[in-house]
């Protein structure tokens, strides 16, 4: 690590100022953070000291999605041995000739198969968002002359989970770069914005490509050949719209392990779960906020169960369903738990998880056409984390107003 020290080091005078490379300073800055801990520290008087700083918060989330991206790596490869061997999927020469190269053929009961199979999609994916916000977050950091922060490395890793594995990577880069530059850079980069970038890409991509990224259907990793784009297959959610007893009829634990159709990184309830212990252990993400989106959906779940409809098949599906299909537990641990665009109080978090919660169910059942509901829950109630925690500070101040009065 010292040699490589001495490299940045060396490399760094390069990019002071009035050197020829110093507009794009922010850029080794990132490079430099991404291996050592940065050597500025705060002077004078303070009032917060905290070994969790930004850098290590983001990493924390980082290694938190591991289990979902595994996940979403091997159920993409197992969707599309599944497909092929249905015969509904045919591959193009090129992908038969790669993939029997490598010698693990199209079987669905090969675990590491599979997970190859899905790697070849997850990672141009990876790459592309990677490259578009990184490209983004270069040009901002270096006209405001600020560092990049690491957060975007976490959005980075978020938004293959949430897309399906065969989205067509132009769209993938326009979607990212609406949402670095709407979502977050407009409103001062960094901890400025109110809403979660990530969400920002999906529902820019839901509205202006809803052919692709559909809550009726998704698309499935298996075909290029000629003539055919790919397999389709309605999402268990999209089954239970129509008819909850068709849920009803699946297991309930192949939902819960993440073996089911679906966006790439959504699918496993088991793989988001194993990630949100670390960051709330790590008291990175608040269990208040969990537990608020938990008990809201409870709630309106309940309530929607025993009022019944007979025309609306969504009104009787139970709790433990809507908690493992679309993108619940990803959104409740990852992407409402988000320190930015979420509120900031303690009673606040519970207030916002809460409405999410409310708002979730509301719209998978309401408004079976988009059965999701994740998404836009997060994204409404993030507009309304200011104004939640603006009131419970009020309450507060108020309280304590009275007290002193007494």
């Amino acid at each position: 690590m010292r040699f490589l020290r001495k490299i940045l080091d060396k490399t760094g005078t390069l990019f002071e100022p009035g050197k020829k490379l110093a507009k794009i300073e922010p850029l080794f800055e990132a490079v430099d953070t991404l291996f050592f801990t940065p050597g500025k520290v705060t002077r004078g008087r303070v009032h917060v000291r905290d070994g969790m700083d930004l850098k290590r918060m983001m990493g924390i989330v980082f290694v938190a999605l591991f289990p979902a991206m595994g996940m979403a790596m091997y159920n993409t490869g197992l969707q599309a041995h599944l497909a092929i061997a249905a015969g509904v999927a045919p591959l193009a020469d090129w992908q038969t000739a790669l993939y029997s190269s490598l010698g693990f053929g199209f079987d669905p009961t090969n675990h590491l198969g599979n997970f190859v199979h899905g790697l070849f999609y997850f990672v141009p994916i990876y790459a592309v968002t990677l490259a578009t916000g990184g490209f983004w977050e270069v040009l901002f950091g270096a006209v405001r002359r600020h560092e990049i922060a690491e957060g975007f490395f976490v959005t980075s890793a978020l938004i293959p989970l949430l897309v399906p594995a065969t989205l067509p990577l132009w769209q993938l880069a326009v979607a990212v770069s609406f949402g670095v530059v709407i979502g977050k850079e407009v409103f001062g980069g960094v901890g400025m914005n109110i809403l979660n970038p990530a969400l920002t890409v999906r529902a820019f991509l839901f509205f202006a490509y809803p052919g692709e990224i559909s809550g009726d259907s998704v698309w499935v990793a298996a075909n290029m050949a000629e003539g055919v784009d790919a397999f389709t297959g309605a999402t268990w959610l999209s089954q239970a719209a129509q008819n909850v007893g068709a849920v009803a009829n699946l297991d309930w634990w192949q939902a819960f392990l993440g073996t089911i159709q679906g966006s790439m990184g959504e699918t496993s309830a088991l793989a988001c779960l194993l990630g949100g212990a670390l960051i709330v252990i790590t008291r990175v993400a608040s269990w208040r906020t969990i537990l608020g989106v938990t008990l809201g959906t409870l709630a309106v779940t309940l309530i929607f169960n025993a009022v019944g409809s007979e025309t609306n098949a969504m009104f009787a599906l139970p709790f433990h369903w809507h908690i493992v299909l679309g993108g619940w537990m990803l959104g409740a641990i990852f992407m409402a738990t988000d320190p930015v665009s979420s509120a900031f109080t303690e009673t606040g978090k519970f207030i916002y998880g809460f409405g999410i919660g409310i708002m979730v169910v509301l719209v998978r059942v309401v408004n079976p056409a988009y059965p999701e509901g994740m998404m836009l829950a997060i994204l409404f109630m993030n507009m309304f984390a200011p104004l939640i925690d603006y009131f419970v500070m009020q309450g507060n101040i108020k309280r304590r107003a009275a007290r002193n009065a007494a």
